[in-house]
């Protein structure tokens, strides 16, 4: 058996191409919207992509199985139940899918989605027991998918109700404990609240350890656990959109335009014609000096995460990069949440403009030194952008809290009354946030740098 894993760090996902070594035909488990490394493997290994599957309809990223249908002469599998909208050979809980050697069992484990499909793979040379569990959602590493994401706190109830008996009836206690776990939500992902760093884990593993299970005692107290949101990172607002896109089948990218580099007054012209200032620069460089009303999204493992929370659908984007060889990576992963091609790159970099004398703006950057002083003089307001956890965990008393992921909705409840200090972790989700809050010019904004690490490394107050 051929089996191989392509990690995401930016979108903490997984995809897997599993295939039998004998007949050379392999399928595709989630893949991710730039395909071109399914099919770079398969030409490697001499294997044919035979097969592709998505565990379910994605919330948090864009499905690459359009591109595989496209590309190749492959057949989308889909679990009878889901309801897609595009083409594909339905499968059953249940079922088999043999590929020569290996074998797909179908197992139908909702929770996390009420269509949500895992497979267990043989491998026939091995023995007649499963050799390996494709889990997408429905087991972590040391954590499970959230059932919070199709409705309100009654669906998120029901869905937990559902994913205990999913744990309980087909995975903890009808599968051995050496049974090797590969889950598609893994370390960086938002669709848990505690997800290890480790790729993959076992049944018995989970059983013993994991984070959710090892807490509870009973049926109710897993629901309980299960849906405690406080635990859970807030939701994107850009995730609303991918679920139904995935369902119908994402639209086909096609042959993909080069973003040309602009000159000035082409960049210019196409900010003054609508198009959003990307900033793809690191919080520090930013705000020493950018384009006024740029956002700012450092260019790194969280990238397609802030881009897809401050940037609204459908719009036309300016990338500023640190140098070229930035473009196509900047590029995938705004193509993997949902964006179109930009429409261009700032040529030359902010050197050309800072060169040409154009207007630049700053955003001012402040210590956690100088933030205590500021704040025990009553001069600025905080607002903290982190998670509900990390709030959770310490805060600066007085702070107002706003997650970044709730900010771009909830401007209106940022406290406008003095200067605004935003703080975050690092210094890294606060310039985005702050970016987004300088581009109405109606306060003066600051960001913190080091956040609250630095703040609780310093031994300055904090409460919880």
């Amino acid at each position: 058996m051929f089996f191989e894993q392509f990690y995401l760090e930016s979108l903490g996902h997984a995809s897997y191409l599993v295939g039998d070594e004998k007949t050379g035909h392999a399928l595709v488990l989630d893949p991710r919207r730039d395909v071109e490394i399914y099919f770079e493997s398969a030409r490697r290994h001499d294997m044919r992509i035979s097969y592709a599957i998505d565990t379910h309809g994605h919330n948090d990223y864009l499905s690459g199985i359009s591109e595989l249908r496209a590309r190749a002469d492959i057949q989308p599998l889909g679990l009878d139940i889901a309801g897609l909208g595009y083409d594909h050979r339905p499968v059953r809980d249940g079922e088999m899918l043999e590929l020569g050697d290996v074998g797909f069992e179908i197992m139908h484990t909702p929770g996390h989605t009420p269509e949500h499909t895992s497979l267990l793979v043989y491998d026939r040379t091995c023995g007649d027991e499963p050799t390996l569990m494709l889990s997408g959602g429905a087991l972590l590493v040391g954590d499970l998918a959230r059932p919070d994401l199709l409705g309100g706190a009654e669906e998120a109830h029901q869905a937990a109700v559902t994913f205990c008996h999913t744990i309980q009836e087909k995975i903890l206690w009808a599968l051995p404990d050496h049974l090797e776990v590969w889950p598609t939500h893994v370390s960086g992902s938002l669709c848990g609240g505690n997800i290890g760093s480790r790729l993959s884990t076992t049944v018995g593993f989970e059983r013993k350890t994991n984070s959710i299970l090892a807490a509870v005692s009973s049926s109710e107290e897993f629901v309980e656990e299960c849906i405690r949101l406080d635990n859970l990172p807030a939701v994107p607002p850009y995730w609303r959109r991918m679920r139904k896109q995935n369902l119908a089948g994402p639209p086909e990218l096609g042959v993909l335009r080069e973003p040309p580099a602009l000159d000035l007054e082409d960049f210019s012209g196409a900010a003054q014609a609508g198009a959003l200032i990307l900033d793809c620069r690191a919080p520090d460089t930013f705000g020493a000096g950018h384009i006024a009303g740029a956002l700012n999204v450092g260019l790194g493992a969280s990238f397609p995460t802030w881009a897809g929370t401050v940037l609204p659908p459908d719009t036309d984007v300016l990338l500023v990069l640190d140098g070229p060889n930035d473009l196509w990576e900047a590029t995938w992963q705004l193509l993997r949440v949902g964006y179109g091609i930009p429409v261009g790159w700032l040529g030359g970099g902010m050197s050309s403009w800072r060169t040409a004398g154009r207007a630049m703006s700053t955003l001012t950057q402040m210590t956690v030194h100088e933030l205590l002083t500021a704040v025990q003089a009553d001069e600025v307001n905080v607002l903290d952008v982190r998670q509900p956890a990390e709030w959770a965990g310490a805060h600066i008393e007085g702070a107002t809290f706003i997650t970044g992921a709730e900010l771009p909705a909830r401007t209106a409840d940022v406290p406008r009354d003095k200067p605004l200090a935003v703080i975050c972790g690092s210094g890294y989700r606060s310039s985005v946030a702050a970016s987004l809050l300088a581009r109405s010019g109606d306060i003066p904004v600051i960001n913190v740098i080091g956040g609250m690490s630095a703040w609780n490394s310093a031994g300055y107050p904090a409460t919880s």
